[in-house]
């Protein structure tokens, strides 16, 4: 079975003065404004990091729901922020890494057995396995 979503993005102008607005086919987003200005002058709007850094969080939030529940737990809750960094490199820009951060309260986990299902869910969520950077987890357990 292959399931299917999409993103939807319209652009006009040059790259610095140009505008253009980001969507999805669920109606989830619907022409967020994006552009130079929102991906490097800080101005209103959203970008292709933060996007990418949105949908790692929640995809990984949900690997490790599925992970916990396959080993018999269950997490009263996951925060995660997915810090996405854009570099310039020698052939122009480039995501270079991503730093996961969690705060997760499992109970009656212990700190070994959280370990090994954590890390599983980083390498099994979907989103990480599409990235090529380097993709960095720093959790917090709360029992």
């Amino acid at each position: 079975m292959t399931i299917h979503k999409k993103g939807l993005a319209h652009w006009e102008g040059d790259l610095k003065r140009g505008k253009g607005t980001v969507s999805t086919e669920s109606g989830a987003l619907t022409q967020q404004p994006y552009g130079f200005n929102t991906r490097f002058e800080g101005v209103k709007g959203t970008n292709p990091e933060e996007l990418i850094g949105a949908a790692h969080a929640a995809c990984f939030s949900m690997a490790l729901s599925l992970m916990l529940s396959e080993a018999g737990f269950t997490a009263t809750s996951i925060d995660t922020t997915a810090t996405v960094s854009l570099d310039k490199t020698a052939s122009g820009f480039a995501i270079t890494k991503v730093a996961l951060e969690s705060r997760i309260a499992v109970p009656d986990v212990d700190a070994a057995t959280f370990d090994g299902i954590i890390q599983k869910a980083k390498a099994g969520c979907p989103v990480s396995q599409v990235l090529k950077a380097e993709i960095t987890l720093d959790y917090q357990l709360n029992g």
